[in-house]
């Protein structure tokens, strides 16, 4: 008999994520999948999944939840409050994120509020084992691709569970360390829309965080980039972490739901190992950006990978 997760209350934008859909971008699909791929790996990680198996991904608040076998759970992304509620002596036990614990049947799993990032990921052992859409179990909110019939999910959802193994819960051996210092981009494809003055500003003054994000793009504060050759190209194509400048000259960052063309010109993109921090930045953090060539984004992104998969490796067992 399959397992079964219920969803007891829900935070805003919970949503079932993999590592994403890809192959179909050309088709006008969206990648998706987790926000903070770092952290979504290492939630899978921690309960003996594999690094890209689905998971419950959520904004700023998380929610409660119970399942119908012993089962582990893992919680990442940032820091929050987390509860196993059972009977008798396990009452509201408190346990820490980034490791993995054993919750077990007919107990409660409370997720509270994030501090200090965004994106959290909740990770059961077996995986969420919806059907995959093209590829992927990942949803995506506003084309109602993937996931639980395509929407974020909301209070008696219930999920199934995929098979799991001998239940080994584990810890990071090895820190998990987020980069630091100005956000990576690489100019394009049309920086030349922007004059040095453009530029100067881009590159040597603040920006900032704002509410006004979802899993399809964020808006940034800041002062305003004015493109001499206009604010409006023919559509062409936009990547993940493109950073498109509308006539109101605020930087628009496309992250992963983000659509596939788009009509205002890209001054850069956003280093692909670099986008998961800026994601993850509260609103009404300042940051700069700083410009590198496409052939060290791509050598750094390798040695993100290798440090995401050291981080990987070097889980070891908690207890037992």
């Amino acid at each position: 008999m399959t397992a079964l997760l219920t969803i007891l209350r829900s935070g805003p934008s919970m949503s079932v994520q993999d590592n994403g859909r890809y192959g179909f971008r050309a088709r006008g699909v969206s990648t998706s999948g987790a926000m903070d791929r770092d952290a979504h790996a290492i939630a899978n990680a921690l309960v003996g999944n594999d690094p890209d198996a689905a998971a419950i991904e959520f904004a700023l608040t998380g929610g409660t939840f119970t399942a119908d076998r012993d089962t582990l759970i893992a919680v990442t992304g940032g820091s929050c409050q987390v509860e196993i509620v059972g009977k008798g002596e396990n009452a509201g036990k408190p346990v820490p994120t980034w490791e993995s614990h054993l919750l077990k049947a007919g107990e409660t799993l409370r997720v509270g509020a994030l501090r200090g990032a965004v994106w959290g990921y909740l990770a059961i052992s077996g995986g969420i084992a919806i059907p995959k859409t093209l590829g992927s179990r990942s949803t995506h909110l506003r084309t109602a691709v993937g996931g639980l019939n395509g929407k974020a999910l909301s209070p008696g959802d219930i999920l199934p569970l995929g098979e799991t193994g001998k239940l080994i819960p584990r810890t990071l051996g090895t820190p998990y360390l987020r980069g630091h210092g100005p956000i990576a981009v690489i100019p394009g494809p049309q920086d030349d829309y922007f004059d040095e003055n453009a530029w100067k500003t881009f590159l040597r003054q603040p920006y900032r965080t704002t509410t006004a994000r979802d899993r399809m793009a964020m808006v940034l504060d800041g002062p305003a980039l004015q493109a001499f050759r206009g604010h409006d190209i023919v559509s062409d194509a936009t990547v993940v972490g493109s950073i498109q400048i509308p006539g109101s000259g605020k930087p628009i960052v496309l992250t992963a739901d983000g659509q596939t063309t788009g009509g205002y010109p890209k001054i850069a993109t956003v280093a692909s190992f670099d986008l998961t921090r800026l994601a993850q930045l509260p609103a009404g953090q300042q940051f700069l950006f700083r410009t590198i060539s496409a052939d060290l984004a791509e050598e750094q992104a390798i040695h993100a990978e290798e440090r995401l998969a050291a981080v990987i490796a070097g889980l070891k067992t908690s207890r037992g």
